[in-house]
């Protein structure tokens, strides 16, 4: 596809989870208890429609006209259907435990094994599909021209087919792989968790209507300033992650690629060293854990995000080498980690505010967690669709052996001053964010005596009930 076409994908796609995390998020708050739980019954059910979805988001239809729509609409179902696994899956953490420490312990597992997830499917995909070698399109037409669509068109006409359809296998197989992945790991969530009942507050006194749950959460200011923060904090991080999607068109591209821009081989641009960056994630969540409860979540989002901020600006200003790159690989997965694991954790604690400030309503975990679900998937995709497009403006040619000079300068824009400015307006918002460790000791304190006076007042209408009989 054009690389227009893929980015509006994305976009539409988006706008579509836009729609359908609140929905799911209120659909699961008034689903009601199962021998399973709550929330396990949705993670089950989606689970096989989800890995078929995906499947066919790889796979190539025959025919060329409508191929668009059919990516379109296999994307907004797969997101559909991991809107329909991610949310509960999120939001368990609130229904394992009513122990802020608990709680931040299992995001850190949580988080922990995401990233460990990522890596895996890296290594997966990336190992099937790098075996295939796609030759890149040797042809003066691509040097100085941004706008040669035409002559793609026709160049494609020409290349080794035999070449293309290895690839389209590769990305198939690798695609039943992940889906497997996928069935065995839910398989081992719906066995090993459990949902206590007695931690779950999904059941409301009154029903509440979508609009007035999420007109509650929306006007929680703890949230919105919260999920801003995240926002653009997690989209500095993908537009440099999610780069490497836009750019690799098999191995021999990616090699050439590294010869002839050497920014393009900074660890957050290259699959080795974005695997490296994983990694470091991977093993610095539980610094990072420990460090929250020693200092305090605001404190560790300041040190911790901001810390990418010179290894950002290493990547544009050195010529990349091995030693750099592995120490910016390192560096970048510290604040990866960060970036992504604080957010998580902080989200219980806006929940647990938002009790003592409307005590008597319930029932809206999942909606909060939707919105994070959300925000999550849409920075991913924005920062493809950002990455993509100002590729394509540039001139960037899919399968071109040479490329035009404005790509150069992109690619450094993308890697460094656009994740450090919005790194900036990110910890700008954080500085916005009101629960500090003090409110935080506050809000537990007074959870616990609303439990102890609603407990208390629980066995004394039993008492008088019994009295009666």
């Amino acid at each position: 596809l054009d690389p227009f076409y893929a980015s509006i994908i994305l976009f539409v796609g988006r706008a579509w989870d836009a729609i359908t995390d609140p929905m799911v998020g209120f659909f699961i708050s008034k689903t009601s208890w199962t021998r399973f739980g709550r929330l396990m019954p949705w993670i089950i059910f989606s689970t096989p429609f989800a890995v078929i979805s995906y499947f066919l988001i790889w796979f190539v239809p025959d025919f060329s006209r409508g191929q668009v729509m059919w990516y379109l609409v296999f994307y907004c179902t797969f997101q559909t259907l991991v809107t329909c696994f991610h949310v509960p899956y999120s939001a368990l953490t609130m229904f394992i435990s009513r122990e802020q420490s608990e709680r931040d312990s299992a995001t850190a597992y949580r988080m922990t094994v995401e990233v460990l997830g990522t890596v895996l499917g890296t290594a997966i995909q990336g190992q099937i599909v790098g075996k295939v070698v796609t030759p890149c399109i040797e042809s003066p037409l691509f040097i100085g021209k941004t706008n040669s669509s035409v002559a793609m068109e026709e160049l494609n006409m020409t290349h080794d087919t035999g070449s293309l359809t290895d690839t389209r296998n590769a990305y198939m197989i690798a695609a039943g792989v992940i889906g497997g992945l996928y069935i065995l790991c839910a398989m081992i969530l719906s066995v090993g968790v459990r949902e206590k009942r007695e931690s779950s507050e999904l059941q409301s006194d009154e029903p509440v209507s979508f609009f007035q749950g999420l007109k509650l959460v929306m006007n929680h200011g703890a949230y919105i300033k919260l999920i801003a923060g995240f926002l653009f904090t997690s989209l500095a991080f993908m537009v440099c992650w999610r780069l490497p999607g836009a750019l690799r068109t098999g191995s021999q591209g990616a090699r050439h690629w590294g010869r002839r821009w050497p920014h393009a081989r900074a660890p957050i641009a290259s699959s080795p060293s974005r695997e490296q960056r994983q990694l470091s994630a991977t093993l610095t969540i539980p610094l990072w854990q420990w460090f929250l409860t020693r200092f305090g979540k605001k404190t560790a989002v300041y040190v911790g995000i901001s810390s990418a901020i010179p290894f950002l600006i290493m990547v544009a200003v050195l010529d990349s080498n091995l030693i750099v790159t592995y120490i910016v690989a390192v560096a970048a997965g510290i604040s990866v980690a960060a970036a992504f694991l604080l957010p998580w954790s902080m989200l219980p604690d806006v929940i647990d505010d938002f009790k003592l400030q409307h005590p008597d309503s319930h029932g809206h975990e999942a909606i909060f967690f939707s919105f994070y679900v959300f925000f999550t998937k849409f920075t991913s995709g924005v920062s493809l669709g950002i990455s993509t497009l100002s590729l394509d403006f540039a001139g960037y040619q899919t399968r071109g052996c040479s490329q035009p000079s404005e790509v150069n300068f992109t690619l450094k824009m993308l890697v460094s001053a656009v994740p450090v400015g919005l790194i900036l307006l990110g910890l700008l918002l954080f500085k916005l964010y009101p629960i500090d460790e003090e409110k935080r000791r506050k809000n537990k304190k007074a959870l616990q005596d609303l439990r102890e006076e609603s407990n208390s007042s629980s066995e004394s209408d039993n008492t008088e009930l019994a009295s009666i009989v």
